[in-house]
């Protein structure tokens, strides 16, 4: 591709992936934060909860200052303590609503455009019931969030039968999802990722074009699913190029010629696109992270439409 990519989209990175000893909201926040934002291949960053006050004031200014692009991510909120935001309990259910609302008022005090979270487990057996859970708990936050701002609601899709096993889930239902939500809010898109549509048995084509008119978010990364006994099995997302893998420059090369010829990347308004990459074991978070971003500088080069 002759033209720069940030005619196209805002290149970006999740802070609590690339340095995951931030991930519940404690940790070297600060200084994390700081190095990427000092970090000009960067012009949009996610991150999320941050526990203490003071930091999350200090981890403001630097984004401020930095002149970047915010989104909030809820999931770890979700994930890193078991809550279920379609749990079928209703006082369960209740706090992860609660601290998904919690995680909406951090996203306005850190400026951040966007708040994203993700479907919960469920049951076959009582997945209609875990849909409405669903439903019901996303119409609320969405409510919550036009009550205080701009900030856009977006329902990350992720595997349903492999690791996080989540409700949302394979592309069909995802789009039925987005439909519903919207017949109420217009506060509400969808976000894909790279490292997850291997995971879902789904092509680039078949994940992106069906929820085209919802997409309004999407990451990049990796992951390992040939087999349960290789190391960084399931939704891990290690660099690109680990070892048995499915992710390298030749599958971000397609998934971005996808996300161009759907419109979602485009020179109108370009979109935030971010890594989703984490250190395997005791990898360096520098390393990986250059790794990303030679991966993302050969395959634009790499890319003809």
């Amino acid at each position: 591709m002759n033209e720069p990519m940030l005619k196209y989209f805002k290149p970006g990175i999740i802070h609590f992936m690339a340095f995951p000893s931030t991930m519940k909201g404690e940790g070297p926040i600060l200084e994390t934060v700081k190095r990427i934002a000092c970090d000009d291949y960067f012009t949009a960053i996610e991150v999320s909860w941050i526990k203490d006050q003071k930091i999350r004031k200090e981890v403001s200014e630097i984004l401020e200052i930095s002149h970047m692009h915010v989104g909030y991510g809820g999931q770890p909120r979700l994930l890193t303590t078991g809550m279920n935001i379609n749990d079928l309990d209703e006082a369960e259910r209740r706090k992860a609503v609660d601290s998904l609302k919690e995680g909406i008022d951090e996203a306005y005090e850190l400026g951040a455009k966007g708040f994203a979270f993700l479907s919960g487990k469920y049951s076959e057996e009582t997945k209609e019931r875990s849909y409405r859970a669903l439903l019901a708990s996303t119409k609320e936050l969405c409510a919550y969030a036009k009550l205080k701002g701009d900030i856009r609601v977006i329902l990350e899709i992720f595997d349903y039968d492999i690791d996080k096993k989540s409700l949302i889930g394979p592309v069909n239902l995802a789009k039925k999802f987005a439909e519903d939500v919207k017949k109420e809010h217009d506060n509400f898109g969808l976000m894909a990722d790279l490292s997850h549509i291997p995971m879902l048995h789904e092509s680039c084509e078949e994940s992106i074009y069906p929820i085209i008119e919802h997409l309004v978010h999407a990451h990049m990364g990796n992951t390992v699913i040939k087999d349960k006994s290789c190391i960084a099995y399931g939704d891990t997302h290690p660099r690109f190029g680990f070892p048995d893998s499915e992710n390298d420059v030749d599958e971000l090369v397609e998934y971005l010629r996808v996300l161009i010829k759907s419109g979602f990347l485009n020179k109108k308004d370009p979109p935030i696109l971010s890594f989703e990459v984490k250190p395997w074991g005791d990898e360096d978070p520098e390393l990986v992270i250059a790794n990303a971003k030679r991966t993302l500088n050969e395959a634009w080069a790499r890319l003809e439409l």
